[in-house]
Protein backbone atom coordinates (compact mmCIF):
# COMPACT_ATOMS: atom_id res chain seq x y z
CA UNK A 1 0.00 0.00 0.00
CA UNK A 2 1.44 3.72 -1.05
CA UNK A 3 0.40 6.24 0.92
CA UNK A 4 0.46 9.27 -0.45
CA UNK A 5 1.44 13.23 0.76
CA UNK A 6 -1.64 15.42 -0.18
CA UNK A 7 0.93 18.14 -1.07
CA UNK A 8 1.56 15.13 -4.08
CA UNK A 9 -1.83 14.96 -4.80
CA UNK A 10 -2.96 18.69 -5.27
CA UNK A 11 0.61 19.37 -6.91
CA UNK A 12 -0.48 17.24 -10.54
CA UNK A 13 -4.22 16.13 -9.75
CA UNK A 14 -4.91 15.38 -12.73
CA UNK A 15 -2.24 12.54 -12.44
CA UNK A 16 -4.42 11.11 -9.64
CA UNK A 17 -8.12 11.34 -10.88
CA UNK A 18 -10.54 8.93 -11.25
CA UNK A 19 -7.50 7.62 -9.35
CA UNK A 20 -7.89 5.28 -6.25
CA UNK A 21 -5.63 6.49 -3.42
CA UNK A 22 -4.35 6.25 -0.04
CA UNK A 23 -3.77 8.86 2.70
CA UNK A 24 -3.15 9.65 6.36
CA UNK A 25 -3.88 12.71 8.46
CA UNK A 26 -6.60 14.04 10.52
CA UNK A 27 -10.04 15.33 11.14
CA UNK A 28 -10.39 18.53 10.76
CA UNK A 29 -14.61 18.71 10.36
CA UNK A 30 -16.97 16.11 10.61
CA UNK A 31 -20.39 16.87 8.67
CA UNK A 32 -22.63 13.67 9.04
CA UNK A 33 -26.10 13.04 7.26
CA UNK A 34 -28.19 9.84 7.54
CA UNK A 35 -26.92 8.43 4.69
CA UNK A 36 -23.72 9.81 3.87
CA UNK A 37 -20.90 12.45 5.41
CA UNK A 38 -18.18 14.72 4.69
CA UNK A 39 -14.68 14.72 6.39
CA UNK A 40 -12.38 18.06 6.40
CA UNK A 41 -9.46 15.70 5.90
CA UNK A 42 -5.78 17.17 6.27
CA UNK A 43 -2.43 15.20 6.94
CA UNK A 44 -0.14 18.45 7.90
CA UNK A 45 1.99 18.55 4.32
CA UNK A 46 -0.04 21.57 3.15
CA UNK A 47 -2.24 24.14 4.18
CA UNK A 48 -5.69 23.03 2.22
CA UNK A 49 -8.12 20.57 3.27
CA UNK A 50 -9.46 17.51 1.15
CA UNK A 51 -13.13 16.74 1.23
CA UNK A 52 -13.73 13.08 1.81
CA UNK A 53 -17.19 12.06 0.83
CA UNK A 54 -18.56 8.99 2.49
CA UNK A 55 -21.90 6.50 2.23
CA UNK A 56 -23.95 4.22 3.88
CA UNK A 57 -22.32 1.24 1.63
CA UNK A 58 -19.18 1.42 3.71
CA UNK A 59 -18.69 -1.78 6.04
CA UNK A 60 -17.74 0.41 9.17
CA UNK A 61 -20.71 3.26 8.31
CA UNK A 62 -22.07 3.49 11.57
CA UNK A 63 -18.51 3.70 13.38
CA UNK A 64 -17.24 6.25 10.93
CA UNK A 65 -20.35 8.11 11.52
CA UNK A 66 -18.96 8.15 15.52
CA UNK A 67 -15.72 9.42 14.74
CA UNK A 68 -14.66 12.77 16.47
CA UNK A 69 -13.07 15.98 14.82
CA UNK A 70 -9.23 15.61 15.99
CA UNK A 71 -9.20 12.22 15.09
CA UNK A 72 -6.60 10.49 12.92
CA UNK A 73 -7.70 8.28 10.03
CA UNK A 74 -6.42 6.73 7.04
CA UNK A 75 -8.91 6.63 4.14
CA UNK A 76 -8.44 5.04 0.47
CA UNK A 77 -10.84 6.37 -1.89
CA UNK A 78 -10.99 8.11 -6.17
CA UNK A 79 -10.03 11.33 -6.41
CA UNK A 80 -12.99 12.77 -8.40
CA UNK A 81 -13.90 16.89 -9.77
CA UNK A 82 -16.40 18.04 -6.56
CA UNK A 83 -19.76 19.50 -7.31
CA UNK A 84 -19.47 21.62 -4.93
CA UNK A 85 -18.56 25.22 -4.94
CA UNK A 86 -15.97 25.44 -2.12
CA UNK A 87 -13.61 22.63 -3.74
CA UNK A 88 -11.76 21.59 -6.98
CA UNK A 89 -11.76 18.21 -5.97
CA UNK A 90 -13.07 15.74 -3.52
CA UNK A 91 -12.23 12.30 -2.05
CA UNK A 92 -15.06 9.63 -2.80
CA UNK A 93 -13.81 7.10 0.11
CA UNK A 94 -14.26 3.51 -0.25
CA UNK A 95 -11.93 2.62 2.81
CA UNK A 96 -12.03 4.59 6.22
CA UNK A 97 -10.01 3.18 8.64
CA UNK A 98 -9.29 4.99 12.50
CA UNK A 99 -5.68 5.39 13.65
CA UNK A 100 -6.54 6.91 17.05
CA UNK A 101 -9.43 8.20 18.39
CA UNK A 102 -10.01 11.52 19.58
CA UNK A 103 -13.40 12.59 21.78
CA UNK A 104 -16.01 15.10 21.92
CA UNK A 105 -14.58 17.59 24.25
CA UNK A 106 -11.40 17.92 21.39
CA UNK A 107 -10.60 21.95 22.38
CA UNK A 108 -10.01 22.75 18.71
CA UNK A 109 -13.73 22.69 17.72
CA UNK A 110 -14.84 24.47 14.31
CA UNK A 111 -15.20 27.63 15.07
CA UNK A 112 -12.86 31.18 15.51
CA UNK A 113 -10.43 30.80 18.70
CA UNK A 114 -8.80 33.76 20.16
CA UNK A 115 -5.31 33.91 20.21
CA UNK A 116 -4.80 33.70 24.26
CA UNK A 117 -6.91 31.01 24.29
CA UNK A 118 -4.37 29.15 21.36
CA UNK A 119 -1.07 30.18 23.82
CA UNK A 120 -3.11 27.65 26.66
CA UNK A 121 -3.54 25.00 24.51
CA UNK A 122 -0.14 25.52 22.48
CA UNK A 123 0.17 21.59 22.13
CA UNK A 124 -2.46 21.88 19.91
CA UNK A 125 -2.17 24.91 17.91
CA UNK A 126 0.35 23.24 15.21
CA UNK A 127 -2.99 22.13 13.88
CA UNK A 128 -4.88 24.97 13.17
CA UNK A 129 -4.38 26.84 9.93
CA UNK A 130 -3.12 29.76 11.46
CA UNK A 131 -0.10 28.06 12.97
CA UNK A 132 0.37 25.85 10.19
CA UNK A 133 0.56 28.86 8.11
CA UNK A 134 2.97 30.87 10.93
CA UNK A 135 5.56 27.69 11.16
CA UNK A 136 5.78 26.96 8.09
CA UNK A 137 6.80 30.55 6.73
CA UNK A 138 8.92 29.54 10.01
CA UNK A 139 10.71 26.71 7.96
CA UNK A 140 10.55 28.38 4.61
CA UNK A 141 12.94 31.38 6.44
CA UNK A 142 15.11 29.38 8.24
CA UNK A 143 15.86 27.45 5.10
CA UNK A 144 16.36 30.72 3.21
CA UNK A 145 18.66 32.02 5.30
CA UNK A 146 20.96 29.14 5.28
CA UNK A 147 20.35 29.45 1.63
CA UNK A 148 21.32 32.92 1.21
CA UNK A 149 24.79 32.22 3.24
CA UNK A 150 25.31 29.01 1.88
CA UNK A 151 25.33 30.00 -1.68
CA UNK A 152 27.89 33.09 -0.81
CA UNK A 153 30.75 30.63 1.05
CA UNK A 154 30.05 32.05 4.33
CA UNK A 155 30.85 29.16 7.36
CA UNK A 156 28.23 27.89 9.34
CA UNK A 157 29.37 28.58 13.04
CA UNK A 158 27.93 26.83 16.61
CA UNK A 159 28.40 29.60 18.92
CA UNK A 160 28.34 28.56 22.84
CA UNK A 161 25.13 28.66 24.68
CA UNK A 162 27.00 28.44 28.16
CA UNK A 163 29.51 31.42 28.34
CA UNK A 164 31.52 33.72 30.94
CA UNK A 165 31.02 36.84 29.25
CA UNK A 166 27.80 39.05 28.88
CA UNK A 167 28.26 40.43 25.37
CA UNK A 168 26.27 43.04 25.35
CA UNK A 169 27.29 44.80 28.82
CA UNK A 170 23.74 44.40 30.17
CA UNK A 171 23.50 42.26 32.65
CA UNK A 172 20.13 40.83 31.86
CA UNK A 173 21.58 36.99 31.73
CA UNK A 174 20.73 33.53 32.84
CA UNK A 175 22.45 32.25 35.27
CA UNK A 176 24.03 28.84 34.70
CA UNK A 177 25.05 26.75 38.10
CA UNK A 178 25.31 23.47 39.58
CA UNK A 179 25.17 24.76 43.04
CA UNK A 180 22.45 23.98 45.03
CA UNK A 181 21.10 27.49 45.24
CA UNK A 182 19.01 27.02 48.45
CA UNK A 183 21.82 25.64 50.26
CA UNK A 184 23.51 29.50 49.57
CA UNK A 185 24.19 31.98 51.94
CA UNK A 186 26.40 34.69 51.85
CA UNK A 187 29.01 35.50 49.21
CA UNK A 188 28.86 32.54 46.38
CA UNK A 189 32.45 30.80 46.04
CA UNK A 190 31.70 29.94 42.28
CA UNK A 191 35.18 27.48 42.36
CA UNK A 192 32.71 25.07 43.67
CA UNK A 193 30.75 25.60 40.32
CA UNK A 194 31.12 23.12 37.21
CA UNK A 195 32.90 25.79 35.42
CA UNK A 196 35.13 27.03 38.28
CA UNK A 197 33.48 30.84 37.34
CA UNK A 198 30.26 32.42 37.29
CA UNK A 199 28.46 31.40 33.44
CA UNK A 200 25.36 32.23 32.01
CA UNK A 201 22.92 31.86 29.35
CA UNK A 202 24.42 33.63 25.52
CA UNK A 203 22.69 36.83 24.84
CA UNK A 204 24.51 36.50 21.77
CA UNK A 205 26.81 34.80 19.61
CA UNK A 206 28.70 37.93 17.98
CA UNK A 207 32.05 38.15 20.10
CA UNK A 208 32.68 34.31 18.79
CA UNK A 209 31.48 34.92 15.61
CA UNK A 210 34.21 37.08 15.24
CA UNK A 211 36.98 34.80 16.03
CA UNK A 212 35.72 32.41 13.22
CA UNK A 213 35.41 35.31 10.85
CA UNK A 214 39.39 36.38 11.31
CA UNK A 215 39.84 32.46 9.82
CA UNK A 216 37.55 31.67 7.62
CA UNK A 217 36.33 35.75 6.63
CA UNK A 218 32.69 34.89 6.15
CA UNK A 219 30.87 33.20 8.92
CA UNK A 220 26.95 33.67 10.26
CA UNK A 221 25.15 31.92 13.69
CA UNK A 222 21.87 31.21 13.97
CA UNK A 223 20.57 29.72 16.91
CA UNK A 224 18.89 30.54 20.03
CA UNK A 225 19.86 33.45 22.82
CA UNK A 226 18.43 34.29 25.73
CA UNK A 227 17.91 37.48 27.83
CA UNK A 228 16.49 37.76 31.18
CA UNK A 229 14.51 40.84 30.48
CA UNK A 230 11.38 41.33 32.53
CA UNK A 231 9.27 42.84 29.78
CA UNK A 232 5.73 41.62 28.80
CA UNK A 233 5.80 43.09 25.64
CA UNK A 234 3.97 41.68 22.04
CA UNK A 235 8.04 41.79 20.80
CA UNK A 236 10.41 40.64 23.84
CA UNK A 237 10.56 36.81 24.82
CA UNK A 238 13.38 35.49 26.98
CA UNK A 239 14.30 32.80 24.55
CA UNK A 240 14.68 33.83 20.70
CA UNK A 241 17.04 33.00 18.04
CA UNK A 242 19.35 35.33 16.72
CA UNK A 243 20.98 35.47 12.58
CA UNK A 244 24.33 36.79 12.90
CA UNK A 245 26.79 37.31 10.54
CA UNK A 246 30.23 37.97 10.87
CA UNK A 247 32.66 39.45 7.76
CA UNK A 248 36.02 39.92 7.33
CA UNK A 249 37.33 43.33 5.11
CA UNK A 250 33.66 44.73 5.01
CA UNK A 251 33.23 48.13 6.25
CA UNK A 252 30.29 49.46 7.08
CA UNK A 253 28.81 50.97 3.86
CA UNK A 254 29.35 47.16 2.21
CA UNK A 255 27.36 46.03 5.00
CA UNK A 256 24.31 47.68 4.35
CA UNK A 257 24.90 45.94 1.07
CA UNK A 258 24.82 42.73 2.65
CA UNK A 259 21.54 43.49 4.91
CA UNK A 260 19.81 44.63 2.10
CA UNK A 261 20.48 41.63 -0.50
CA UNK A 262 19.69 39.36 2.48
CA UNK A 263 16.41 40.80 3.71
CA UNK A 264 15.48 40.74 0.05
CA UNK A 265 16.59 37.63 -1.13
CA UNK A 266 14.67 35.95 2.46
CA UNK A 267 11.54 38.02 1.76
CA UNK A 268 11.51 36.77 -2.22
CA UNK A 269 11.94 33.38 -1.34
CA UNK A 270 9.34 33.02 0.89
CA UNK A 271 6.76 34.93 -1.17
CA UNK A 272 7.74 32.46 -3.67
CA UNK A 273 7.19 28.86 -1.66
CA UNK A 274 5.05 29.97 0.79
CA UNK A 275 2.01 32.06 -1.66
CA UNK A 276 -0.64 29.93 -0.21
CA UNK A 277 0.57 30.37 3.76
CA UNK A 278 0.94 34.16 3.27
CA UNK A 279 -2.78 34.64 1.01
CA UNK A 280 -4.25 33.09 4.39
CA UNK A 281 -2.32 35.05 6.71
CA UNK A 282 -3.37 38.13 4.94
CA UNK A 283 -6.84 37.43 4.96
CA UNK A 284 -6.23 36.54 8.94
CA UNK A 285 -4.63 39.77 9.93
CA UNK A 286 -6.95 41.86 7.87
CA UNK A 287 -3.52 43.25 6.25
CA UNK A 288 -1.95 44.33 2.52
CA UNK A 289 0.51 42.13 3.88
CA UNK A 290 1.71 40.44 0.37
CA UNK A 291 1.63 43.99 -1.25
CA UNK A 292 3.86 45.36 2.12
CA UNK A 293 6.56 42.04 1.08
CA UNK A 294 6.65 43.08 -2.87
CA UNK A 295 6.95 46.81 -2.05
CA UNK A 296 10.16 46.15 0.11
CA UNK A 297 11.59 43.78 -2.27
CA UNK A 298 11.61 46.08 -5.15
CA UNK A 299 12.58 49.30 -2.53
CA UNK A 300 15.62 51.04 -2.94
CA UNK A 301 16.40 51.09 0.66
CA UNK A 302 16.79 54.69 1.83
CA UNK A 303 19.98 55.60 4.11
CA UNK A 304 20.52 58.45 6.73
CA UNK A 305 22.46 59.51 9.39
CA UNK A 306 21.19 59.41 12.59
CA UNK A 307 22.11 63.34 12.71
CA UNK A 308 20.16 63.38 9.60
CA UNK A 309 17.58 61.53 11.01
CA UNK A 310 17.12 63.81 14.23
CA UNK A 311 16.84 67.02 11.94
CA UNK A 312 14.23 65.09 9.63
CA UNK A 313 11.88 64.22 12.38
CA UNK A 314 12.68 67.59 14.37
CA UNK A 315 11.52 68.97 11.26
CA UNK A 316 8.43 67.34 11.49
CA UNK A 317 8.09 68.15 15.37
CA UNK A 318 8.15 71.81 14.51
CA UNK A 319 5.00 71.13 12.57
CA UNK A 320 3.11 68.22 14.22
CA UNK A 321 4.25 67.19 17.90
CA UNK A 322 5.40 63.75 18.15
CA UNK A 323 4.51 62.25 21.52
CA UNK A 324 8.63 62.07 22.18
CA UNK A 325 10.60 65.08 21.05
CA UNK A 326 13.38 63.49 19.15
CA UNK A 327 16.68 64.50 20.24
CA UNK A 328 20.34 64.63 18.91
CA UNK A 329 22.25 62.41 20.56
CA UNK A 330 19.50 60.08 21.89
CA UNK A 331 18.02 57.36 20.70
CA UNK A 332 14.95 56.91 18.33
CA UNK A 333 10.99 55.97 19.15
CA UNK A 334 8.89 53.94 17.71
CA UNK A 335 6.68 56.90 16.39
CA UNK A 336 9.92 58.48 14.86
CA UNK A 337 10.84 54.85 13.33
CA UNK A 338 7.14 54.58 11.81
CA UNK A 339 6.89 58.32 10.34
CA UNK A 340 10.45 57.96 8.75
CA UNK A 341 9.66 54.30 7.03
CA UNK A 342 5.91 54.73 6.45
CA UNK A 343 5.89 58.86 5.63
CA UNK A 344 9.27 60.30 4.72
CA UNK A 345 11.21 57.58 2.67
CA UNK A 346 7.68 55.43 1.92
CA UNK A 347 10.10 52.56 2.03
CA UNK A 348 12.82 51.15 4.80
CA UNK A 349 15.80 52.96 5.48
CA UNK A 350 18.78 52.49 7.07
CA UNK A 351 19.70 54.82 9.78
CA UNK A 352 23.85 54.99 10.76
CA UNK A 353 26.45 56.61 12.34
CA UNK A 354 24.50 56.78 16.03
CA UNK A 355 25.73 58.59 18.97
CA UNK A 356 28.79 56.26 20.79
CA UNK A 357 26.82 57.18 24.59
CA UNK A 358 24.12 55.11 23.66
CA UNK A 359 25.45 51.65 21.70
CA UNK A 360 28.09 48.76 22.55
CA UNK A 361 31.58 48.92 23.34
CA UNK A 362 32.71 47.15 20.48
CA UNK A 363 31.30 49.44 17.43
CA UNK A 364 33.86 51.43 15.55
CA UNK A 365 34.19 54.53 16.74
CA UNK A 366 34.15 57.66 14.13
CA UNK A 367 36.65 60.44 13.62
CA UNK A 368 34.48 62.82 15.03
CA UNK A 369 34.49 60.95 18.16
CA UNK A 370 31.13 61.42 19.24
CA UNK A 371 29.64 58.61 16.70
CA UNK A 372 29.96 54.69 16.37
CA UNK A 373 29.76 52.87 12.82
CA UNK A 374 26.67 51.74 13.56
CA UNK A 375 23.60 51.31 11.65
CA UNK A 376 20.12 49.99 12.27
CA UNK A 377 17.44 48.85 9.65
CA UNK A 378 14.27 49.88 9.75
CA UNK A 379 11.16 48.58 7.79
CA UNK A 380 7.54 50.21 7.69
CA UNK A 381 5.51 48.18 10.77
CA UNK A 382 8.19 46.12 12.77
CA UNK A 383 10.77 49.09 13.60
CA UNK A 384 14.09 48.44 13.86
CA UNK A 385 14.45 44.92 12.26
CA UNK A 386 18.32 44.64 12.05
CA UNK A 387 21.05 46.11 14.23
CA UNK A 388 24.72 45.99 12.94
CA UNK A 389 27.87 47.84 12.95
CA UNK A 390 31.63 47.66 11.64
CA UNK A 391 33.56 46.68 14.84
CA UNK A 392 36.23 48.32 16.43
CA UNK A 393 39.68 46.77 14.77
CA UNK A 394 41.73 49.19 16.37
CA UNK A 395 43.39 48.00 19.57
CA UNK A 396 44.40 50.98 21.59
CA UNK A 397 41.25 52.49 20.70
CA UNK A 398 39.14 49.16 21.72
CA UNK A 399 41.21 49.11 24.91
CA UNK A 400 40.32 52.32 26.04
CA UNK A 401 36.50 51.71 25.36
CA UNK A 402 36.34 48.92 27.38
CA UNK A 403 38.21 50.27 30.31
CA UNK A 404 35.92 53.54 30.41
CA UNK A 405 32.94 51.34 30.20
CA UNK A 406 34.30 49.05 33.11
CA UNK A 407 34.66 45.85 30.55
CA UNK A 408 37.16 43.10 32.53
CA UNK A 409 40.10 42.71 29.87
CA UNK A 410 42.25 40.53 31.80
CA UNK A 411 42.49 36.68 31.03
CA UNK A 412 39.20 35.85 32.95
CA UNK A 413 37.48 38.56 31.18
CA UNK A 414 37.40 39.40 27.30
CA UNK A 415 41.48 39.40 26.71
CA UNK A 416 41.13 37.34 24.16
CA UNK A 417 38.90 39.58 21.96
CA UNK A 418 41.46 42.17 23.04
CA UNK A 419 44.03 39.96 21.08
CA UNK A 420 41.99 39.26 17.87
CA UNK A 421 43.14 43.18 17.24
CA UNK A 422 47.20 42.00 17.97
CA UNK A 423 47.28 39.30 15.99
CA UNK A 424 46.42 40.28 12.27
CA UNK A 425 42.90 41.89 12.87
CA UNK A 426 41.36 43.47 10.30
CA UNK A 427 38.07 45.98 9.43
CA UNK A 428 35.46 43.89 9.63
CA UNK A 429 31.59 43.97 10.17
CA UNK A 430 28.80 42.50 11.38
CA UNK A 431 24.69 42.47 11.95
CA UNK A 432 22.16 40.77 14.47
CA UNK A 433 18.56 40.15 13.46
CA UNK A 434 16.03 38.67 15.80
CA UNK A 435 14.56 35.70 13.80
CA UNK A 436 10.80 36.21 15.54
CA UNK A 437 10.89 39.96 14.75
CA UNK A 438 11.64 38.77 10.78
CA UNK A 439 8.66 36.22 11.44
CA UNK A 440 6.12 39.36 12.46
CA UNK A 441 7.47 40.97 9.51
CA UNK A 442 6.57 38.58 7.52
CA UNK A 443 3.35 37.26 8.76
CA UNK A 444 1.78 40.09 10.33
CA UNK A 445 1.27 38.15 13.00
CA UNK A 446 2.04 40.78 15.74
CA UNK A 447 2.82 38.67 18.99
CA UNK A 448 6.28 37.43 19.21
CA UNK A 449 4.56 34.41 21.24
CA UNK A 450 2.25 32.88 17.98
CA UNK A 451 5.36 33.42 15.91
CA UNK A 452 7.55 30.68 18.16
CA UNK A 453 6.38 27.34 18.99
CA UNK A 454 6.67 27.37 22.78
CA UNK A 455 7.45 31.18 24.37
CA UNK A 456 9.15 31.80 27.25
CA UNK A 457 8.23 35.02 28.90
CA UNK A 458 7.93 36.07 31.89
CA UNK A 459 6.50 33.64 34.45
CA UNK A 460 5.54 31.75 32.00
CA UNK A 461 7.17 28.24 30.94
CA UNK A 462 5.62 25.45 29.83
CA UNK A 463 6.65 22.44 27.92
Amino acid sequence: MTILDLKDVFAAPEQFLDQQITLQGWVRNHRRQKSFGFINFYDGTMLRDLQIVYENDLPNFEEVQKWFIGSAIRVTGTLVKSQGKNQAYELKATELVLEGASTEDYPLQPKKHSLEYLREIAYLRPRTKLFQSVFRIRNLAAAAIHDYFQSRGYVYVHTPLITGNDAEGAGQTFQVTTLDVEKISGKVDYSRDFFGKKTCLAVTGQLEAEIYAMGFKRVYTFGPTFRAENSNTKTHAAEFWMIEPEIAFCDLHQLMDVEEDFLKYIVRDVMEKGAEELAFLEQYTKTPLRSKLEALVNSKIARVSHEEAITILRERHAKKKFDNEPKYGEDTAKEHEKYLTEEYFKSPCFVYNWPKDIKSFYMRRNEDGKTVAAVDLLVQGSGELMGGSQREERYDVLKARMDEMHIPTGKDGLGWYLDLRKYGGCVHSGFGMGFERLLIFLTGVDNIRDVVPFPRTPSNCEF
